[in-house]
């Protein structure tokens, strides 16, 4: 598996340094940044998902396709907050441009990261599961669960369908997965009025 970096996690220090006001070059930085994800959502839940390089093309927006697009950090005192930010971003360039190779890879995992806090949060109470069956029974729960929630599922409706899943086609089990589910359950909602 390929290193994807996160855009969130670049653009934090270049919106520290704008906000001191004494890097211009960090404000435009942060400038590019935000286009890319203004982009991004715009084209996020469409399926086939587009691929954001081919957008960001479409829209005749400057890429970040190459070092060279990126400030030159060598103006900088090796000292310099700047240069030190523009050089974590340039010597990490393969795994920030990733998204630019792969339509799987987003900018950030920040929606993952929020979704798995409250499992962090909890991970004390979470310790015994019992076994490691249980563990990935756990997992599994979990992930299904956040998968609900990112589509805007309800888990506890979505999850009494688990209960049908033994007497259920193996040929037919997407018919069960939490976005199929809901297209179904709206459909006959609408039918019934």
């Amino acid at each position: 598996m390929l290193a994807a970096a996160r855009w969130s996690h670049g653009r934090r220090k270049f919106v520290y340094l704008a906000n001191q006001g004494e890097a211009p070059i960090a404000s435009e930085a942060v400038r590019r940044i935000d286009m890319l994800f203004e982009i991004e959502r715009s084209i996020n839940g469409k399926r086939p998902r587009c691929g954001l390089a081919s957008v960001v093309n479409d829209r005749g927006r400057s890429l970040p396709n190459s070092k060279s697009g990126c400030a030159n950090s060598e103006r900088c005192s090796t000292n310099n907050d700047t240069a030190k930010t523009i050089n974590y971003g340039l010597n990490r360039w393969t795994p920030f441009t990733r998204f630019l190779t792969d339509d799987h890879v987003g900018l950030s995992n920040n929606a993952a990261e929020r979704a798995l806090r409250g499992i962090a949060i909890g991970r004390k109470n979470w310790t015994f599961a019992g076994s490691d069956t249980g563990s990935d029974r756990a997992a599994a729960i979990y992930t299904w669960i956040e998968t609900c929630k990112m589509n805007d599922v309800n888990p506890q409706a979505w999850l009494t369908v688990l209960a049908r899943l033994p007497d259920h086609p193996a040929s037919q089990v997407a018919e069960l997965l939490p976005w199929t589910w809901k297209a179904a359950q709206q459909s006959t909602t609408a039918a019934a009025a």
